[in-house]
């Protein structure tokens, strides 16, 4: 049992980098499917429920009793959209996974980034569309801003994550 006690720092040091790449995955396939697949979302979480259960805290080092009020964070500020039509289930897992996999303060910054990603896109978005190459255009097709009310919301996630994470660590 001693070489647990080793390798837990070094996945702890690793989980902001491993949570990075798994929102870009998330947003990528979201910003060209406007689809989040179930192996992205309840593939992570399983190793974050797994993980949590193995060490007693989360990847990035909170208790148990704090993922689980992160993860009662991004369901009250999910489901509601996700009710109300502006939201996808995908994105609703995805809230989830990152709540058991991170803490409640990584949960806020991400939906507060997220926030003002979209605001950024709203603002400035067209000008950087039209800048954009025709392939990179038909690759992304469903971030046009002339989407504007069927916007994938993962890409903005991913936004807020690569914030709260350059914030928090």
């Amino acid at each position: 049992m001693q070489w647990i006690k080793t390798v837990e720092p070094s996945i702890t040091c690793l989980a902001p980098a491993s949570l990075l790449i798994w929102g870009m995955c998330c947003a990528i396939q979201d910003a060209r499917q406007r689809r989040i697949s179930n192996v992205l979302t309840l593939g992570c979480g399983a190793v974050a429920v797994a993980f949590l259960v193995w060490t007693g805290h989360s990847l990035t080092g909170v208790t148990s009793g704090t993922v689980m009020l992160g993860l009662l964070l991004a369901l009250l500020l999910s489901l509601p959209g996700y009710i109300g039509g502006r939201m996808g289930a995908g994105d609703v897992k995805l809230l989830a996974a990152l709540a058991l996999a991170s803490s409640p303060l990584h949960v806020l910054g991400t939906i507060a980034g997220a926030s003002v990603a979209m605001l950024a896109w709203a603002l400035g978005g067209p000008i950087i569309w039209r800048r954009l190459p025709p392939s990179s255009q038909d690759h992304l097709a469903m971030m046009d801003p002339a989407n504007r009310n069927r916007l994938p919301y993962a890409p903005f996630l991913f936004c807020g994550l690569l914030a709260s994470i350059l914030w928090l660590h």
